[in-house]
């Protein structure tokens, strides 16, 4: 297979990108190639109106002296451009980065726009493949086509090429899940294939992995592990590496490729942490009556390799009552003028009482036990009832952080993987990763999807800023949380918070990257 991003195109131009493509679609889907001709500019300013506000936001010079006074401006620094001055998003990376790793990431944004494209001409129903909550939320999640509500990467699928984008990607409807024998003696942590029903030769233990995986990267760099006949349906997630199994359960699994920031190959140390993370959350969240989490139950993987890790997550089915209405966060925004209809309060209220509904258990975790959710819209899927915020289900939790000493303080017991990028001494990591996901990709997209129903952004802020007050006011009563909650609340009201910087992340190569934004909960 040829990856997608290495075919001569390293200036990365949207034409290089598009070329490529419709020669794979005129073989593979030559009746998409009008559908994908005629969507690519949409997808070009799609991602060009996020490129430009992820600019304006970390504070690129040249493009705050370009486009000053042009787009909408929200809170955390946030600005909205409606119309992109260029065909080509490329055009629009400042020429003081367009070298070194800006040529990277100038590929990666010709490779968004492309698969963007091939995504709306592929835009179909949200009917459900199959019954259920879980099926039922996939289907709405293929409502949020263009992905990451704020990277403009989100389209990026770095490593597949067209026909392995139309065999496996959200619109594809469904995947395979094949399986391979791993070496015992180089088997870590659970036997997940016995626990789906799948035998192994002697001295092996089987192991679920994506189709593609087991095609294109197992089968090359591992001769140690040997290839089982057979594989079985499954849907594909938003998330792309989670699959939807027939009996309702999900599979996390390796897939080397890049979305967005990140290769979406999965740590030993994730197999590990996340039953373990699992037992301890479920204890915690038990005392909040709102909450529900979608436990990771077991994981495994091949010693020293990502390439084969795997996780089996609880579905939606055993948790839900009668009469909720699950809406993926992704889609949250897009569905919430209907959502509106139903509660019937009017935008301000309805906002309240989301804020009530999603900030109290993660500031109060975060406070008592140190742990800080990934809160994100892809990690939460709120239900409903008649409209009104009912359950917070959260799910996926590789990518939360805790503060190993406040957890210690509580007595609670946790052993992480040696070496787990999750665990950290430092409050300002912790609070970063809470307040960036909640506050800002959260709720912050929910606030601007409302303001197109007549809410008032600035009203909403205080609003969700007495949420917060609300919150802690018991927190700083409690001698065993007062200190820790007058800090964090000091935090997260401050005159400026964390963002996430996600070009400036490409650019560095690094991890996390974080620049100071205005706080609209500040109040003087």
């Amino acid at each position: 297979m040829t990856d997608l991003t290495v075919c001569a195109y390293s200036p990365g131009t949207v034409r290089d990108a598009a070329a490529h493509t419709e020669s794979h679609l005129a073989v593979h889907a030559p009746q998409l190639r009008a559908a994908f001709r005629a969507a690519l500019p949409q997808a070009a300013a799609a991602v060009g109106r996020r490129l430009l506000g992820a600019l304006w936001r970390e504070d690129f010079a040249d493009t705050r002296i370009r486009y000053d006074g042009r787009g909408h401006r929200h809170a955390f620094d946030r600005v909205e451009f409606e119309a992109v001055p260029a065909d080509d998003p490329v055009d629009l990376l400042p020429s003081s980065i367009v070298d070194g790793r800006g040529w990277t990431l100038a590929a990666e944004l010709a490779n968004a726009v492309a698969n963007l494209a091939i995504a709306y001409a592929r835009r179909s129903s949200v009917d459900p493949a199959g019954d259920g909550p879980d099926a039922e939320a996939v289907a709405l999640e293929r409502l949020a086509i263009d992905g990451h509500n704020l990277h403009p990467c989100g389209r990026t699928r770095i490593g597949w090429n067209v026909d392995d984008v139309l065999a496996h990607d959200l619109e594809a409807g469904t995947t395979r899940i094949g399986f391979v024998a791993l070496p015992r003696d180089a088997h870590v942590g659970d036997d997940l294939g016995a626990l789906l029903g799948v035998d192994a030769p002697r001295g092996f233990v089987a192991q679920p992995v994506h189709a593609w995986q087991r095609d294109a990267v197992l089968a090359r760099r591992h001769p140690e592990v040997r290839i089982l006949d057979g594989d079985v349906p499954a849907v594909p997630t938003a998330a792309l590496r989670t699959l939807l199994l027939p009996d309702g359960r999900y599979l996390k699994l390796s897939l080397d490729i890049q979305v967005t920031s990140s290769r979406r190959s999965i740590s030993v140390a994730s197999t590990h942490n996340g039953p373990a993370l699992s037992t301890l959350l479920t204890r915690l969240l038990a005392a909040e009556e709102r909450v529900t989490l979608l436990a990771e139950t077991a994981g495994a993987a091949l010693d020293g390799s990502r390439d084969a890790s795997a996780i089996l997550r609880d579905g939606l089915t055993a948790h839900l009552a009668g009469g909720e209405r699950v809406v993926p966060g992704s889609a949250l925004p897009l569905l919430a003028g209907d959502l509106l209809d139903e509660h019937g309060g009017g935008p301000l209220a309805f906002l309240t009482d989301y804020a009530r509904l999603v900030l109290p258990p993660l500031l109060r975790l975060a406070t008592r036990h140190g742990i800080a959710l990934e809160a994100h819209l892809q990690n939460c899927l709120p239900t409903f009832v008649a409209g009104v915020p009912h359950r917070l289900v959260l799910r996926d939790l590789a990518g939360l952080r805790l503060h190993r000493p406040r957890l210690a303080a509580t007595g609670a017991q946790l052993t992480l993987w040696p070496g787990s990028v999750i665990g950290t001494d430092d409050l300002y990591t912790m609070r970063a990763k809470l307040g960036y996901t909640a506050f800002q990709a959260h709720l912050g997209e929910l606030v601007i999807a409302l303001t197109r129903h007549g809410l008032d952004e600035a009203a909403a802020w205080r609003a969700v800023r007495e949420v917060v007050d609300e919150t802690y006011e018991p927190l700083r009563a409690d001698p065993a949380t007062a200190r820790a909650a007058a800090a964090d609340h000091a935090a997260f009201t401050a005159p400026r918070v964390p963002h996430k910087a996600l070009v400036r992340m490409r650019l560095t190569g690094a991890g996390d990257v974080y620049i100071p934004v205005r706080n609209p909960l500040h109040a003087p």
